[in-house]
């Protein structure tokens, strides 16, 4: 790949050999000024083509009026033609090898008629005056990774219309939408496709003008005006764009030429039959430009902040709804389009280049790996985002059910966290969720009227806690029952219902939750901002869980599915402290039941599920609560341990040790006394016994009473004396014992004093 920011080499090179990236510059119409002469140039592609020639309103369709010229072997046509407006119609007619004269649209038209006419316009793209500089130095400052993307889907023609069924121009698009959006809190508006398209039944999925805004609402530059409006508010635009597959209308790309100009002749690589459409040919320089272009003029010339990519999976795999002997192998026997991976690997490349702060997105269904790595390595695709379709078919197919059959399921909940962090994943519930037989969101909810708001309110809480960035289809915030409509607006007249308003306001506010606090956007793709408390409640169908911002702060998220109340509901937590509760969606001003954890809720010093800590909650009916730490409480001071009060005893042990030492002296007079007065052998053998044994033990009982009745009072001279006498009597009276003792006791029953 030989992309440059500056490449010298002529348009027309880069074109032909598959590495131009603004074609747009060169090929179709462009207003300009020949040696004075004010007037269009055209430009075209047709390389098969016998003959081209320019017909319009400004040479009443003549086909041999306009003849244009072949400037280079490749293929290309030009002809200039002075004095043409803006905004006059024109077509091709194409001469194809077997001499048919076809009239085809421009493929590089800026602008063309609304449908059912289909002539493509000459018009000006340049000199709109943008004021979004404020906007390109926020996002430069702000990767889109770190920062809240919450998606608020769009359909133009559908969102809200005039009284008498006339759809909105993008200008009142801009004074109606924009200020809806920004109440509600959504970061980004992503339109279904506005490059032009001739069958409203497609939504815009089909398309003929890659670089024409479709007509239906107004001029490119009010579509311009709309952006610029957008990023004045703080809202980034995306768009939704085909490079997958094309409609084979007349006047479209389709055989362009005659020949299979765009795409594969062969239609088992070239067609996809289900879809009436033909295949884009990756390996064709010319439509790799072609492509490469696209891309890069809706984020040059528009500015949009990024490009939703849609049906990816049908590009990446040649049997992709195919049966068997319906498709071809690759060079290598497999069934990679490895063209395809090529042309997306360098669509990726190429955006990031010139607009490295965009968003490229991936509507991809299977596993191909490594489908959000960048740098781009081996068979990895290089988008910032991927359609997480696994959780939405999951979660939808789970909170479907009836609760009570809910618990049989709990690893349908809890299995999309194993895979959560393969890719830069965005959760999606867009239009294809809600059309064909599937339901409005709110309808998908089971129980009865009631029921169904706090099911709506619990997914959606539960939604904007679970990693990942956001998108949400319009009208879910509405609750519509009926499935979406596109020639229909949505039934805003449901907001007379005070539960619709309800759920209008809990959209809103969880909305400006997740957008205002950093632990539920910063770290969305790895195991640093999320971790689970309790995922094994399969019983209560209830999950809990940690979202935690860079800083370290952190949201607890409880999540309950079974419309059960369970009081004193024991979660753990990582700190001790004081927590609260931030949001529940049970709340009574969303319409909820009203049960609420008020006030401070301790922590306590109890482990739960490996933290350390646990607090006890009210976990309402079907609802999804948000707690946080409001303040970091001390430990509580430890009490001394058995050790260190045995220590202390034998501290004091010793001290009163030492003193016993000192009056050792005269407990031995006291002894010799006691063996003058025996005058026996056995008197002195057991005075030796006493004498071994004159411990302060026997002593204790006076010390005590000497020290009971010094305690008593304040030690005069007479109690003093009295204390004397005590001791002295109770002394002599132990020595009198001891004698008789000895004298009467046989040696064969001697006992020891201690033992007595």
């Amino acid at each position: 790949m030989a992309f440059k920011i500056n490449d010298e080499r002529a348009p027309l090179d880069q074109f032909l050999q598959g590495e131009s990236v603004r074609a747009y510059e060169f090929l179709g119409s462009h207003f300009v000024n020949w040696d004075g002469r004010q007037g269009v140039v055209f430009r075209v592609w047709a390389p098969n083509a016998l003959s081209v020639s320019v017909v319009g309103d400004f040479n009443d369709w003549n086909n041999d009026a306009n003849f244009m010229y072949k400037i280079s072997d490749g293929g290309v046509w030009e002809l200039f033609i002075e004095g043409i407006p803006e905004f006059a119609c024109y077509k091709y007619c194409v001469e194809t090898p077997w001499h048919e004269r076809r009239l085809k649209t421009d493929p590089y038209a800026f602008h063309c008629q609304t449908r059912p006419d289909n002539a493509s316009r000459v018009y000006e793209i340049d000199g709109y005056e943008w004021h979004d500089e404020k906007w390109y130095d926020y996002k430069k400052e702000h990767p889109h990774k770190s920062m809240p993307v919450n998606v608020y889907e769009v359909n133009a023609g559908s969102w809200r219309k005039y009284e008498d069924g006339n759809v909105f121009s993008y200008r009142k698009l801009a004074d109606e939408l924009i200020p809806y959006v920004k109440n509600m809190g959504y970061t980004h508006i992503e339109f279904m496709p506005l490059t032009e398209y001739p069958f409203d039944g497609s939504w815009g999925y089909q398309v003929t003008g890659y670089f024409a805004a479709t007509s239906r609402y107004g001029e490119p530059k009010d579509l311009m005006y709309f952006v610029d409006r957008c990023h004045e508010e703080g809202i980034g635009v995306i768009l939704d764009w085909v490079p997958a597959h094309f409609p084979k209308d007349a006047h479209g790309l389709g055989r362009f030429d005659g020949t299979g100009c765009y795409e594969y002749e062969d239609p088992r690589i070239g067609e996809h039959k289900e879809w009436g459409t033909y295949i884009f040919n990756y390996g064709r320089y010319e439509v790799t430009s072609f492509l490469l272009s696209s891309a890069m003029f809706w984020l040059d010339k528009y500015h949009v902040d990024g490009i939703r990519v849609d049906a990816v999976a049908s590009m990446l795999y040649l049997d992709y709804n195919r049966k068997d002997g319906e498709w071809i192998a690759n060079a290598y026997g497999g069934r990679e389009n490895l063209v395809a991976v090529d042309f997306l690997q360098k669509l990726n490349t190429v955006v990031h280049m010139f607009h490295p702060e965009a968003m490229m997105i991936a509507e991809e269904s299977t596993a191909w790996p490594n489908v959000t790595r960048y740098p781009i390595k081996d068979m990895g695709l290089g988008f910032d985002y991927k359609w997480n379709m696994g959780w939405m078919n999951d979660m939808l197919s789970y909170i479907s059910l009836d609760p009570l059959w809910r618990n049989y399921h709990h690893d349908t909940l809890t299995f999309s966290m194993v895979y959560a962090f393969s890719e830069n994943f965005m959760l999606p519930i867009s239009h294809d969720e809600v059309v064909y037989g599937k339901g409005s969101l709110i309808n998908k909810m089971p129980g009865d009227y009631d029921m169904k708001f706090s099911g709506v309110r619990g997914f959606v809480a539960y939604m904007m806690a679970h990693p990942g960035k956001k998108l949400m289809f319009m009208g879910s915030e509405i609750g519509q029952f009926d499935e979406w409509n596109a020639n229909e607006e949505l039934e805003w007249n449901l907001l007379s219902f005070e539960k619709h308003r309800q759920l209008n306001l809990f959209f809103a506010e969880v909305n400006k939750f997740y957008r205002d606090v950093p632990a539920m956007h910063e770290n969305d793709y790895d195991w640093d901002g999320f971790q689970w408390i309790a995922l094994d409640d399969y019983k209560n169908s209830i999950i809990s869980f940690r979202r935690i911002a860079y800083d370290g702060s952190e949201i607890i998220c409880v999540c309950n599915f079974q419309p059960v109340q369970h009081d004193n509901y024991v979660v753990g937590v990582p700190e001790y402290g004081i927590y609260e509760e931030v949001f529940n969606s049970e709340a009574e001003e969303f319409g909820g039941c009203g049960i609420r954890n008020e006030g401070e809720l301790k922590a306590k010093k109890k482990k739960d599920h490996e933290l350390n800590y646990s607090m006890e909650i009210t976990v309402p009916p079907l609802a999804v609560m948000y707690f946080k730490l409001k303040k970091k409480l001390a430990l509580p001071v430890k009490k001394k341990t058995t050790a260190k009060k045995d220590a202390a005893l034998a501290k004091l042990k010793a001290e009163k040790a030492k003193k016993s030492a000192k009056a050792a002296p005269k407990k031995e007079d006291k002894a010799e006394k006691v063996k003058a007065e025996a005058k026996s052998a056995k008197a002195e053998a057991t005075a030796e016994k006493v004498e071994k044994k004159a411990e302060p033990a026997p002593e204790k009982p006076v010390k005590k009473a000497v020290k009971a009745v010094k305690e008593e009072t304040p030690a005069p001279a007479e109690v003093e004396k009295k204390a004397e006498k005590t001791e002295k009597a109770v002394k002599t009276e132990k020595v009198e014992k001891t004698e008789t003792a000895v004298k009467a006791e046989k040696p064969a029953e001697k006992k020891t004093t201690a033992k007595k």
